[in-house]
Order: C-alpha cells, then structure tokens, then sequence
C-alpha cells in the first residue's frame, strides 16, 4: 500500500538538485557544465542535459557500452561516455529496487573538451618555461664545461693520434694547478715511456722475424719433403689394400661362377633335346654368367695392374671409358642417375690403360656424390689442340651441387676432401699428378647449384 510518494519521472527540481550539489560554483573549468541524470532501465526520466534548443534529453537512451556495464553486470561506470551529443566524463550508478534488482541507473558528469584544452594549456605553459630556463642557462653551464673540458678534449685528440700511427702526438699541457691538468701532464708522460719502449720492441721485433723466417724456410723444406713421403706411404698403403681385397673378392666371386656355369651345361645336358624349350633362357644365363666373369676380370685388371698392364699402350678414349662404367654401374644405379655418351674423339691417348681407369673412376664417383638425389651424368670425348699441341679431351660433366668459388682452387691439393670423413683427400690429386706425367692437365669448372666439369686434356698418341 502506497501511503506517499514523490514522482521522479520529469521531476526537474529533484535532479537540478542533485547537480547543484555535486557541482557547486567555481569547481568545474570555465566553460565546463556539469550534469546529472535519473534513468528508468536506460531510459533518461529526469536530466539537466540538454538538446536542442534547450530542450532537456528526456526519453532518449544510454549507449550500449555503459548499459552493458552498468545494468547487465551491475558495475559502476568511471570513465568517457559519449551523451547525447558530446563527450563527458561521467559517472553511472545502478539503482536498486526493495528486492535487489537493478531498475535503473544514477548519472553524474561533465564536458570533457575544457580539461583537454585546460590540460594542454597547462602543458604548453610547462614546456614553454622548460625550452625558455633552458635556453637561458645553457650558455651559462656550456661556458663553465667547456674550461673545465678542454684539457679532456685535448687528451681525447691526442690519443686519437696516437691510435692512428702518430706516435710522437702530445697534449702539451703544462698548467697542474688542477687534477685535469696533472692527469694531461702524466699521459704525456706515459707516452714518453711508451714511445722508447715501442723503439725497443720494434728492434726486438726485427730481429725475431729474421730468425723467424730463416726457420720458417727449413721447416717449409722439411714438411714438403714430409707431406711428398706421406702421401707416397698413403697411397701405397691404399692401394695395395684395395688390391688384396678387391683380388680377394674376385677370387671368392669367380669360384661360385664357375660351379653355376658348370651345373647350366649339366642341366642343359639331362635335359637333352627338351632344352631346346628353353634356349632363350639358357642363352640369357649364359650372358649374365659372362658378363660377370668380364667384371671380375677388370676387377683383378684394376686392382693388380701390374699383372694386367703394360707400361705404356694406345687408346681410343671411348673404349676405356666403355671398361669402366661396368666398375661404377652399380652406383649409377643406386643413386638414379641418367647416363649420357658423346663420343667424338677420333685421335689415340699414349697412357698405362689402369693409371687412365683410375683418373676416370676418380671424376666419375665424384660425379656421382655430387648428385645423391639423382641427374644427369655426361661422358664426352673430342679432340682439341691446345698450345700448339695435338690431342684430345676427356670431359666428365655432372648436374650435381658445384663447387663452391672458395673451394675449387683447392680441390687438387693433397689431403684436401669436401666429404668429411668419407675421403682421404688424394684422389683428385694423384688424377692430376698421373694426368700431369704424360703432358697432360685436369682442369675444373662449376658453378654452384649448376654442377661441375672436369676435363681431362691428354696429348695425342704419335
């Protein structure tokens, strides 16, 4: 039962109230007003904020924002809001009714624009005295540093000098009436000392890099004649290591073959005139079983040359390349790579034929480490005179990784390897060392990420 009550809805004088008393006179920036508003839900019911013409913004609607903030999570709204037409800074409460529920909202304010401009006002004033009391006491402070700087300044040019190479620099000052002076003073001191003692270590110096490089010499001769032993023991070593075992394997490879070929001519015996049903087949292992006996026997001609070759023979260039890709068929192969020919050399190479297998299979299984994934691997032979000289080239191109600009001066040096672990470093260099004794040359080309080829010059034969 209502017993009486005062009606908010448009009650003017209520909410005039209010703003009187949170905003009384003189505490708001000129040009600033204050306002206070009642809300029903979001519905303005009673304010002091004003439309045009005056008019007061009844029944127009809070924004979403401060609805959301203040209504739906009962929070107390401190912050900018736009209302109605301009910016404040503003203050909303919700409105509880005798059950808790919030049914509305109390609003407080101001216009934003005359703190901002009061704001910046008051900046300007304080940057405005900052420039103007520092521009007045810079002279001041510049005159009062720069005597006390100017010994500093001096030392800091003399030692500028003394690190480019003028040791005879100084700072010449001679007033110790203060500690800057006596510290310019002692430096110059101390460059005095450090002026003899440079003259006594240059001497020094001098006399150190003649002993120096006298024993330099004697040891430049002594490991030259080391590394060319080295390499000899190396070498020696790995040959004849590969030989035993590849004429072991062989050996091992051509005792199976030589059962296999006897029990085919046994079963093509027992089978008398039926055999005739499988005359291809019998025909295709007796191919297999002679190709691989022509393998093992490159194998034993290349392990043991000295059983197998002559000092020097006659060849034609394709005909070796043809002994050799049988030695490397197998890597062709693994690694997927496609194999092209070009032979149009017409002249003959003068050349021990194991030293030529061994120079070839050297390029070809580098060539085929440079392409792991696979491409192209190119054997050509021409004939090309170079220095007046007839004869002809050998060329082995791969599209592998190239070489690297930094490398490829250093590829025929002895012990130098690009694979790690997985080489010793000479096969490069005894290609060009047995290339070189019959006046010829290998020569190198690449470009990274294009591939690489090397050429094998050989005089002609005569």
């Amino acid at each position: 039962m209502l017993a009486g009550g005062v009606l908010l809805n448009q009650n003017l004088v209520f909410i005039d109230t209010i703003n009187d008393l949170v905003y009384r006179e003189a505490t708001l920036p000129e040009g600033s007003r204050g306002t206070a508003t009642l809300f029903l839900d979001d519905v303005r019911i009673s304010t002091n904020v004003r439309l045009f013409e005056g008019r007061r913004a009844l029944g127009t609607r809070v924004s979403a924002a401060v609805r959301a903030a203040v209504l739906d999570r009962g929070r107390t709204w401190l912050d900018s809001a736009f209302v109605v037409n301009d910016w404040y800074i503003s203050a909303y409460e919700p409105i509880l009714d005798s059950h808790g529920a919030r049914v509305g909202m109390l609003y407080v304010g101001f216009l934003e624009a005359p703190f901002t401009q009061a704001k910046a006002s008051t900046l300007g004033v304080i940057a405005l005295a900052f420039v103007v009391i520092t521009a007045a006491s810079v002279p001041i402070f510049l005159g009062w540093a720069r005597a006390i700087f100017r010994p500093l300044e001096r030392m800091t040019r003399t030692i500028a000098r003394v690190e480019a190479g003028d040791l005879a620099a100084r700072t010449g000052h001679s007033d110790v009436g203060d500690e800057i002076g006596r510290v310019a003073v002692h430096l110059d001191q101390l460059l005095e000392r450090l002026a003899a003692r440079e003259r006594e270590l240059r001497a020094w110096n001098d006399e150190l890099n003649a002993r120096v490089e006298a024993r330099t010499r004697e040891l430049q001769r002594a490991n030259d004649r080391l590394e060319a032993t080295t390499k000899q023991l190396v070498m020696s070593e790995k040959l004849a290591a590969i030989g035993e075992i590849t004429a072991g394997v062989a050996h091992e490879i051509i005792n199976p073959l030589a059962v296999m070929q006897g029990n085919i001519e046994v079963v093509r015996s027992t089978m008398g005139p039926r055999a005739e049903l499988a005359v291809t087949e019998f025909r295709l292992l007796d191919e297999q079983v002679q190709r691989i006996g022509q393998i093992v026997a490159k194998l034993l001609q290349f392990a043991r040359p000295e059983e197998y070759a002559v000092s020097l023979e006659q060849h034609a260039p394709a005909e070796v390349v043809s002994d050799v890709l049988p030695l490397l068929q197998h890597l062709l192969d693994r690694s997927g790579i496609e194999l092209c020919r070009d032979d149009r050399a017409s002249r003959r190479l003068l050349m021990n034929r194991v030293e030529l297998q061994q120079v070839l299979v050297n390029l070809v299984v580098n060539a085929i480490h440079a392409m792991p994934g696979g491409g192209v691997l190119t054997l050509a032979t021409r004939d090309e005179d170079r220095d007046g000289r007839r004869g002809l080239v050998i060329e082995v191109r791969d599209t592998g990784c190239g070489i690297p600009a930094g490398v490829i001066g250093r590829i025929f040096d002895p012990f130098f390897s690009t694979k790690a672990r997985e080489g010793t470093g000479l096969g490069l260099s005894i290609s060009q060392s047995l290339a070189t004794r019959q006046g010829g040359r290998i020569s190198v080309s690449s470009t990274p990420g294009e591939g690489a080829i090397f050429t094998v010059w050989l005089p002609e034969a005569t």
